[in-house]
């Protein structure tokens, strides 16, 4: 699927008090939009998603797959900061010809919310049936289901939550901290702090699964192993293949985006902000996350109007939300059931 770029040529200030000289929003559509985009899916990405859903959420958007493009007009952009087409840190500021590299400003998920609408308004979609998205895709959702209550119609929240734990900041600075001991982190080069980040993708792992995961799909050979333990060649290989597609930049902006998520900033409190949102609401958390732990999501079921609430039961982790297709479709179909207006 091509991607298409939105490009905004104007200064755009940022909730931090940044701006961006300029910036484009990569993007992904599958299907077709009806006449009265009844049928529009957004679908927001996680941590180091790319904006096309169908390679990162094969099990569920697709071809004869629970969100099919022939019923669906289904759209997915990548976020500010990220590798994938978007403005981020190695793009050209206008203001300085040169990349942006460390000089990159903090971006929020509200800050991204802003930037959607522009192409949201470009493209002429004055209704999102449904708007879905995990982790800090999820964060993208809910914080646009609260600035635009009356433009979405369905709000699908998994495995996310109203404000970044300190749990989660904590795991996301010591991630960080293995970035910033790379000594090329400071060197205005594309490559910069690449070492490191192999490192925090390894530390990222231990909260994305658990015990149990590790337990069940890195055990030991043989009783007699003393080397080349499978958790320790697994943590060394997805470091490898994280760095093979994704850059230190993005994700020291990406991770600090999650960090500032709080729908409570700037306003009376979090559960004010909940309380704004209209969408028919449907949270769902996984048994074994110990990242965005169901706590958080039943938090959202129980401060958002007419929310529901289910649960996934997986021994993946917070990695369930990618991995648990068969259980997400069955909670989707009988949320749909219940009389979820359907834009098919």
């Amino acid at each position: 699927m091509a991607v298409t770029l939105f490009k905004y040529p104007y200064t755009f200030p940022l909730e931090l008090g940044g701006e961006l000289a300029g910036f484009q929003l990569a993007y992904t559509t599958h299907g077709t939009r009806n006449a009265d985009s009844s049928n529009v899916l957004w679908i927001c990405h996680a941590l180091t998603g790319s904006s096309d859903p169908t390679d990162w959420w094969d099990g569920l958007v697709g071809p004869g797959l629970h969100y099919d493009p022939k019923d669906w007009f289904i759209i997915c952009v990548n976020v500010l900061g990220s590798h994938y087409g978007s403005t981020n840190a190695l793009s050209i500021n206008t203001k300085t010809k040169a990349p942006y590299f460390q000089s990159f400003p903090d971006i929020t998920i509200r800050d991204n919310i802003y930037a959607f609408e522009l192409l949201r308004e470009h493209l002429g979609i004055e209704h999102i049936h449904t708007l879905a998205g995990g982790s800090l895709g999820g964060q993208q959702a809910l914080e646009w289901a609260i600035i635009k209550p009356d433009l979405i119609e369905n709000l699908v929240l998994i495995a996310t939550n109203a404000l970044h734990s300190p749990w989660g900041i904590a795991f996301n600075e010591s991630q960080r901290m293995a970035i910033k001991a790379d000594p090329t982190w400071q060197e205005a080069r594309p490559d910069a702090g690449i070492e490191g980040m192999k490192v925090a993708r390894s530390i990222a792992l231990l909260s994305y699964r658990n015990y149990d995961t590790y337990d069940f799909t890195q055990a030991r050979d043989s009783n007699e192993q003393t080397d080349h333990f499978r958790a320790a060649t697994y943590q060394q290989y997805q470091g490898d293949k994280l760095a093979n597609r994704f850059n230190a930049f993005s994700y020291w902006t990406l991770s600090r985006m999650m960090d500032l998520h709080n729908v409570g900033r700037n306003r009376p409190s979090v559960t004010n902000a909940l309380s704004q949102v209209k969408a028919h609401t449907l949270v769902v958390g996984i048994s074994s996350d110990i990242l965005f732990q169901p706590s958080e999501q039943k938090f959202l079921a129980r401060h958002i109007p007419d929310a529901e609430y289910q649960e996934i039961d997986s021994l993946y982790g917070h990695d369930g939300f990618l991995i648990e297709y068969k259980q997400l479709k069955q909670i989707l179909q009988a949320w749909e059931t219940k009389g979820i207006p359907q834009g098919r």
